[in-house]
């Protein structure tokens, strides 16, 4: 059997797990059903599902888990998950599984992963936006996923575009996440549209009220991502999730926006580039940052 590092990734409808070795050859692959029914039951999802990838592979050398929530400072717990995933707050996996578990944010660790053997591979500065129901996000800078002080590091989703935007869930207002995430279409397109989907799918389609409601979503997030490039100056941008998945419909018109509002000296252009781990990048960065030894201050062992 292989040494091999053993990565979770708990959310909110499925739960991933991999098996990994040190240099990352995938062994296995599972996803299942989280069973958040509101009375913990995810815990027990995660550990049948655990033990059978040890059954197969035999002990993991190192096992990481990450999940929705600021993780605390000794990474053996979610301290803050509000409205979800009930019984995740202070939950101590290490004690549960039996097995030394480091506890992460799930985009720090998406991070971690498409730096490790993603779109980020190579890079010591970039930054991930997770295009969903909301606008996820997380820091590589210097070669080491930022966590901040209080672990709310990377939340890019909620930075201010509009001061006299409605407030969002963490009270800035007109934020990215609100003026693109998926949960708000049916507002900006005053009721026309239940999905991004839909909204995309019109807008190609030829119909001139969807394409001007894209057309804003995609200068907002130009907007975003030109304000964070002068922030963070990193090598490259990563964009994931599902809206990510409308390709040239959303790649094509961001550059051309970027084109008018990117700051860039001597010529230098950001590379906008689409994640390469799938659903499988925050289980993989979770063992990747177990084998590491990144505690979640950012010191190392």
């Amino acid at each position: 059997m292989h040494d091999y590092l053993l990565g979770i990734d708990l959310g909110g409808t499925n739960l991933k797990i991999v098996a990994v070795t040190p240099d990352g050859e995938t062994l296995e692959r599972v996803t299942a059903p989280t069973n958040d029914d509101g009375a913990a039951g995810f815990r027990g999802a995660v550990r049948r599902e655990v033990e059978g990838v040890r059954q197969k592979h035999g002990q993991p050398a190192f096992v990481g888990l990450s999940a929705p929530g600021l993780a605390s400072r000794d990474a053996r717990s979610i301290t803050w998950m509000p409205g979800r995933l009930q019984g995740l707050e202070l939950f101590d996996w290490s004690e549960f599984l039996g097995y030394e578990t480091r506890i992460c944010n799930d985009a720090q660790a998406a991070m971690a992963g498409e730096a490790w053997l993603g779109a980020a591979r190579g890079c010591e500065n970039a930054f991930l936006l997770t295009l969903g129901t909301g606008v996820g996000g997380a820091i590589l800078l210097d070669g080491r996923v930022a966590r901040g002080h209080i672990g709310r590091a990377g939340h890019l989703g909620h930075i201010c575009l509009d001061i006299d935007g409605v407030p969002d869930i963490v009270n800035t207002p007109g934020s990215i996440e609100d003026l693109f995430g998926d949960h708000s279409v049916n507002a900006r397109s005053k009721g026309r549209f239940a999905s991004t989907r839909e909204l995309v799918a019109a807008a190609q389609g030829g119909d001139e009220d969807a394409k001007a409601v894209w057309a804003r979503s995609i200068r907002a997030l130009a907007c975003a991502i030109a304000s964070l490039v002068n922030v963070l100056d990193p090598e490259k941008v990563v964009l994931g999730g599902g809206i990510a998945l409308a390709g040239t419909a959303l790649f094509e018109p961001l550059r051309r926006e970027l084109d008018a509002l990117e700051w860039r000296p001597g010529g230098h252009q950001i590379q906008i580039v689409a994640t390469e781990l799938d659903d499988f990048a925050g289980a993989l960065g979770a063992a990747y940052l177990a084998y590491q030894g990144v505690k979640s201050n950012g010191e190392t062992d």
